[in-house]
């Protein structure tokens, strides 16, 4: 199973770019962060998983710009979009989430984009954990954590699930795309899946995507 993590920046930059970085992945999953949500939002999430020769699971505005894309064909068993408790004054965050089958096995899959308040990430937390725990599958839990490694948030969402990065020794920085000095994007495994593989992207297709590189893991049931 191939999970790609990109927060593509609204689109504001290349969405052609955004749709080649993915096409050329080849993943079964893509949990998008800061997908379109305002002006024709469903109709440029659409053209955007087209384009990618994916298909729209679920998310948009109602994940609060999280979003799922797949590869045509796979079968979704449920599907939820989620709003956490809001903070007065900021961005609505979300989740888009679905449970896949995947050569008969059910996976909860989860995109998640947290806030930039440490308050707020801490409350966010544990609301995150309830919400894809839900599903009662294992989970793969993937997103924009606004935290590096060793901030209170990333090293709880650590230990409760596998950070694909750090089992595979490929811990490269993800924020910005064209000078990377931090490692913001992450994908988080359950213990009852196996990580084969973990990089960041690079290349001029993902300098002019977006302002993130995104996160490759590949995955074995």
């Amino acid at each position: 199973m191939r999970v790609l993590t990109y927060n593509v920046r609204s689109l504001r930059d290349s969405a052609r770019d955004v749709a080649e970085v993915m096409r050329a992945c080849g993943p079964d999953v893509v949990c998008v962060q800061e997908a379109p949500r305002f002006l024709f939002w469903r109709r440029k999430l659409a053209r955007l998983a087209a384009d990618a020769g994916l298909e729209v699971v679920t998310g948009g505005r109602s994940a609060a710009a999280c979003a799922l894309l797949a590869r045509p064909g796979l079968s979704v068993i449920d599907r939820r979009d989620v709003k956490l408790s809001p903070t007065r004054g900021l961005h609505q965050r979300g989740l888009a989430m679905a449970v896949l089958d995947i050569g008969g096995r059910s996976v909860a899959v989860a995109s998640m984009h947290l806030g930039l308040a440490t308050d707020e990430r801490r409350r966010h937390g544990p609301e995150v954990l309830t919400a894809v725990r839900s599903f009662g599958a294992p989970v793969v839990l993937a997103g924009d954590v606004n935290e590096s490694p060793g901030g209170p948030v990333f090293t709880r969402l650590a230990a409760e699930f596998q950070d694909a990065a750090t089992v595979v020794g490929d811990v490269a920085n993800t924020y910005s795309a064209t000078k990377p000095v931090r490692r913001i994007d992450a994908v988080f495994v359950d213990r009852a899946i196996t990580v084969l593989a973990c990089r960041v992207l690079e290349g001029p297709e993902v300098e002019r995507a977006s302002d993130h590189r995104p996160v490759l893991a590949e995955l074995a049931l």
